[in-house]
């Protein structure tokens, strides 16, 4: 099987991702440019964040049932691109209410696609090779997503680059052309058993969902709750709940923070230009660096660049000026990125291996649901957080669910060492 002749499709995920990061980055400070705050953002996010995981499932039944990769990809990408124009023409945070939950469940369409097409184009020893350039190539599109943003926001205000996303997502559309429906067929849940895929999506997705968790499928949550612990997976997941939600308290409040302590839009893009950059560089690093130290120990040091952070923003760019307080926020942007790069892809590993054979998709789509929860409780508590108590006491608190985050990861592993020396 020819790797380069099968895998043409890749080159959709270049301008996919210059609509997905743009808007992404966009959207926060268009609300603020119509006269909203920290609390229209939250909610706004949040409303996306819950429609990308009514979107995941959706997706991924869609899919598996009708066998179709090139048309998800068309459609999700069609409506986006309306999305885009709508917001070019609109002066109402209202309206964002409603475009962003959609934007939301449609953007999540091309994640199963991917996933499933590099599956289906090589063969399975080499799909780390595949996952890895998708990565890079993904990434190249965030880092020309904040190109644009940076420089088109010194000469425009921020609606032309609603047309630039709609752009991208025509692009999209034209290159997904080259995605050919395969001869066979792999089911949606294959990607749980596989190291390479479950190491993929938890760097880059967030929302998984190869089984639909049922009630039952929480009892190692649940039972924690009631003193027990019966399998250490449980803590394993209320670690990655804390994680998500203290992380996302970070990101949701950092841009509506910094032009709260007059960022420019161009300024704002530029410090996302760079830790996109610092991104690329460590996304090399990393899988050396966490093979050479064990993933156990990665997670863990991965903490202390995350937690440092979100206290270098909260505590130190209130207080600095000018030039000082741009190189913090570059600092504290980049250290974001750094951290969870080591801790998406050693702690995927450690996942990877406490999950039971056979019991992958299930384990995966609750730890997935759990994740959702995080990111939807850390949008909504961060519009109260800040609007109550301000930007400052929102990071400390960001920082204190991290820390608890990591003494839970110590518990898990302590918990998870001790059975089996029993």
């Amino acid at each position: 099987m020819s790797s380069t002749k099968n895998s043409k499709w890749i080159w959709y995920l270049f301008p996919s991702n210059i609509a997905t990061q743009g808007l992404s980055t966009v959207i926060p400070l268009y609300v603020i440019f119509l006269g909203g705050n920290i609390g229209e953002i939250a909610i706004i996010v949040a409303l996306q964040n819950g429609a990308s995981a009514l979107g995941s499932i959706f997706w991924g039944k869609v899919i598996d049932r009708f066998r179709i990769r090139r048309s998800v990809i068309l459609l999700s990408f069609f409506v986006v691109m309306l999305c885009s124009l709508m917001m070019y023409f609109t002066n109402s945070i209202n309206i964002l209410y409603l475009i962003s939950p959609i934007l939301g469940f449609f953007l999540v369409g091309k994640n199963p696609v991917t996933q499933l097409l590099v599956m289906e184009s090589i063969h399975k020893n080499q799909w780390h090779w595949l996952f890895a350039r998708t990565s890079i190539i993904g990434t190249f599109g965030m880092l020309g997503a904040m190109i644009i943003g940076t420089i088109g926001s010194v000469y425009f205000d921020l609606r032309p680059y609603f047309l630039i996303c709609a752009a991208s997502c025509v692009a999209t559309m034209g290159l997904s052309m080259t995605i050919k429906e395969s001869q066979f067929h792999l089911e949606i849940s294959s990607i749980a058993h596989s190291i390479y895929g479950l190491r993929y999506i938890i760097s880059h997705f967030y929302l998984v969902f190869p089984r639909i968790p049922e009630l039952y499928d929480y009892k190692h949550i649940i039972t924690i709750f009631k003193g027990k612990v019966t399998d250490a997976i449980g803590i394993f997941y209320i670690t990655n709940f804390l994680f998500y939600l203290g992380s996302n308290i970070y990101f949701t409040a950092f841009t509506p923070f910094l032009k709260n302590y007059g960022f420019s839009n161009s300024g704002v893009f530029l410090i996302y230009m760079i830790q996109t950059a610092v991104m690329i560089s460590i996304f090399f690093t990393a899988p050396r660096f966490i093979s050479k130290i064990g993933e156990e120990r990665a997670t863990s040091l991965s903490y202390a660049p995350r937690i440092a952070a979100v206290l270098i923003a909260g505590l130190f760019i209130p207080i600095t000026i000018s030039q000082v307080s741009f190189t913090v926020a570059i600092i504290s942007a980049s250290l974001m990125v750094i951290a969870f790069s080591i801790f998406s892809t050693a702690s995927s590993v450690i996942f990877f291996k406490s999950i039971p054979q056979g019991f992958e998709g299930k384990y995966l789509g609750v730890n997935s649901s759990i994740t959702t929860v995080g990111l939807f409780i850390g949008a909504l508590s961060t519009g109260q957080l800040a609007n109550s108590f301000g930007y400052t006491i929102a990071y400390v608190v960001a920082s204190g669910i991290l820390a608890a985050s990591f003494a839970l990861f110590r518990v898990y592993f302590r918990y998870r060492l001790s059975n089996k020396m029993a």
